[in-house]
């Protein structure tokens, strides 16, 4: 394996540090959310949602180890059927963890000269545009999430819109910045003004783990791109 290809493997794993544990039996991590913006309720149900989601996971996999390869087809096979449910059961785990860790911080604060401020607002042409780039990610999103994220393409960090749990994930895309913006997540405090929500949210990012984020992918971009 080339220099290149182990790099850009230690990118993704460690940005995934924490969230999941490593091996492909994942387990999921418990979260201690502070924040009175939320119910008791809603953040219950998310992070058993969460549970449930790494638990289909896990059972995925386990049958994965069995299924019948050479039956596999692209009409109806049991083999594509778990690939598919493999891949939306791990994204709805993946962006449901790194939502659940970037919230609830009622001490939440940014400065000018962390990495994550500079680099937003050099690729969005302000702190104040990608806010406002992020809001509209997420009123757009159709029952999923808003993310912030490095485009390993591009060469830039960019807002995209995550439909479901699963649909329209970017490929290349590394993740900084996850807020959860289903139903789910808000109707019962807010009803349907998901925008107060979405504000309320972002409020109170942790900006200490996002900022952690965009260093472990800084450090690594020179190899991404050699």
């Amino acid at each position: 394996m080339s220099d290149i290809k182990k790099d850009l493997k230690r990118v993704i794993r460690e940005s995934l540090n924490g969230v999941l544990e490593e091996s492909y039996v994942t387990q999921a991590k418990k979260f201690d959310l502070k924040t009175e913006s939320l119910s008791e309720k809603v953040k219950a149900a998310r992070q058993k949602e969460l549970e449930q989601f790494v638990e289909s996971l896990n059972e995925v996999s386990a049958q994965l180890d069995t299924v019948d390869r050479d039956a596999a087809n692209d009409k109806k096979s049991k083999f594509r059927g778990l690939k598919i449910d493999e891949a939306h059961c791990m994204n709805a785990a993946f962006l449901r963890a790194l939502h659940l860790e970037n919230i609830s911080d009622l001490r939440s604060e940014i400065t000018m000269d962390d990495i994550s401020f500079l680099r937003l607002e050099r690729d969005f042409g302000g702190f104040d545009a990608w806010q406002k780039d992020f809001i509209a990610c997420g009123m757009s999103s159709r029952d999923g999430y808003a993310i912030t994220g490095y485009s390993t393409f591009l060469k830039r960090y960019m807002n995209m819109v995550i439909d479901t749990e699963s649909l329209n994930v970017p490929i290349g895309f590394l993740p900084v910045i996850s807020l959860d913006v289903a139903e789910g997540a808000y109707y019962r405090d807010y009803l349907s003004d998901r925008k107060s929500y979405i504000v309320r949210m972002m409020r109170e990012f942790n900006w200490d783990v996002i900022e952690k984020r965009f260093k472990r992918i800084e450090s690594s971009i020179k190899a991404l791109h050699k």
